[in-house]
């Protein structure tokens, strides 16, 4: 097997593994996955980590998410077009709830993986500002300040790790979008009036 072909392998073996374990997966793990002997692992990378933050450039590659986004019909309302969004987005981040942590742990010593990650997701928040920006005049934040909104919201209605899944694991696409362009009051709410209590 070729270098790059063997490479892929492993990265498509830790991958499932890493999700289920998180980084705590040994090599031995991911060599009987992958079908080889452990010592094949060193032949192809140097250390344990360096296969991890593969496959964790691998989980989060931003290429799908950014084409899927970019195919959605810009003709379309704007309330449809986030809807359509916010579900590419959470079936992606729902894939990789148990990996988000994971970066944190492996940032602290490599300056360029971090500054990777952080590319993957300038990408997404830089392609769904494309699709906002035909509304740019509706808004009252830009539309990129409205798709790192929208990013944050999706992410705490999946992401276990942020501790709010209570709170917001109910969110389903239709109230992530409302919840942007509407805020959180309900529609039957009756307007605020001023108090007519006397000032103490």
């Amino acid at each position: 097997m070729a270098p790059e072909d063997r490479r892929a392998a492993l990265i498509a073996a830790t991958l499932p593994l890493l999700r289920e374990y998180g980084t705590d997966v040994s090599t031995r793990q991911i060599a009987e996955a992958a079908g080889v002997a452990e010592g094949t692992i060193f032949g192809v990378f140097p250390d344990k980590a360096s296969l991890l933050r593969a496959a964790l450039m691998s989980a989060f590659d931003p290429s799908p998410a950014v084409a899927a986004l970019a195919a959605i019909d810009k003709e379309a309302g704007l309330r449809e077009r986030l809807r359509m969004a916010v579900a590419l987005m959470r079936e992606g981040m729902s894939a990789n709830a148990n990996l988000f942590a994971a970066p944190k742990l492996m940032t602290t010593d490599d300056v360029e993986f971090r500054e990777r990650m952080m590319e993957n997701r300038r990408q997404i928040v830089a392609q769904l500002a494309a699709l906002i920006e035909p509304d740019r005049a509706r808004l009252r934040r830009s539309p990129e300040a409205a798709a790192q909104l929208l990013t944050m919201l999706t992410a705490v209605s999946v992401q276990r790790g942020f501790g709010h899944s209570a709170d917001f694991g109910d969110m389903d696409d239709e109230e992530i979008v409302s919840v942007l362009l509407d805020g959180l009051l309900l529609r039957s709410s009756p307007p605020d009036t001023p108090s007519t209590e006397s000032p103490r």
